[in-house]
């Protein structure tokens, strides 16, 4: 069977002021389609690099990227992007900051309305149609965003540090929200993350990534059973894995 997303060895470096900095090298990895895969390495690795090339905002330097068969050379339709800050424009209101891509790419309207309300109500959002990002916690403004992102129905969630800016608790409630949607739709998801821990409660496997210029070190599965529970984190399991993962990124946890 063809992989969701195939990389082969590929490459970016980037050409500053002050010389090329080379950020990735011969990265090669799969996502199955319908699996949920995290990255996960230091500030530099390049994992948001690989996210924007699967997603067509970034070109390559060398090297293959595939998504459901056919090679990336521009932005991708069937992809909806979540990014750390959730980039809603303040003078529209929720309903029309999830319909934005519906106008983009020419969907009928009436069908998105009904879809969006649909995603709204899914994430916990049913009721605030009308009210403005101002009017949102940081929290609900990413359940917008996460909402936006899957209003033409794409087969890849591509998500950069979503939770990153949110206080502890609110990430955690985020994290369990995010579990339910993708048990719900199902769909290929790529998460970007500096958390271990949010990794390891989220995807199906976890590849970890070398300092600059940035390598696959290894992937490792991750064989906590499904539905996830916020009581997996206190499982040795849990801790097993955190752990090895930890100690490939340089975490010493004695």
């Amino acid at each position: 069977m063809t992989p969701s997303i195939a990389l082969r060895e590929l490459n970016k470096t980037y050409v500053t002021r002050d010389g090329p900095v080379h950020a990735l090298d011969g990265v090669t990895f799969d996502v199955g389609e319908g699996e949920f895969i995290a990255i996960v390495g230091r500030s530099g690795c390049g994992k948001t690099t690989i996210l924007k090339i699967v997603g067509g905002l970034l070109l390559k330097s060398s090297g293959s990227v595939q998504v459901n068969g056919a090679e990336v050379t521009a932005p991708l339709r069937d992809a909806g992007m979540v990014f750390q800050a959730p980039t809603l424009l303040r003078w529209r209101s929720v309903m029309d900051n999830v319909l934005l891509p519906a106008e983009f790419l020419g969907m009928g309207m009436v069908e998105a309305r009904r879809r969006a309300r649909e995603l709204l109500e899914l994430v916990g959002l049913k009721g605030f149609e009308q009210r403005f990002p101002r009017e949102l916690s940081g929290g609900m403004q990413q359940r917008v965003a996460i909402s936006r992102a899957l209003i033409h129905d794409p087969r890849l969630l591509l998500l950069d540090e979503p939770f990153g800016a949110l206080d502890a608790l609110t990430r955690e409630e985020m994290n369990l929200e995010l579990l339910r949607i993708w048990s719900e739709k199902r769909k290929t998801s790529v998460l970007i993350t500096h958390s271990i821990a949010e990794a390891v409660f989220l995807a199906d496997r976890v590849i970890v990534m070398t300092p600059r210029p940035g390598r696959v070190a290894e992937i490792v599965p991750v064989d906590l059973p499904r539905p996830r529970a916020g009581a997996a984190r206190l499982t040795p399991q849990f801790a097993a894995l955190v752990r090895r993962i930890g100690e490939h990124i340089g975490i010493q946890y004695d």
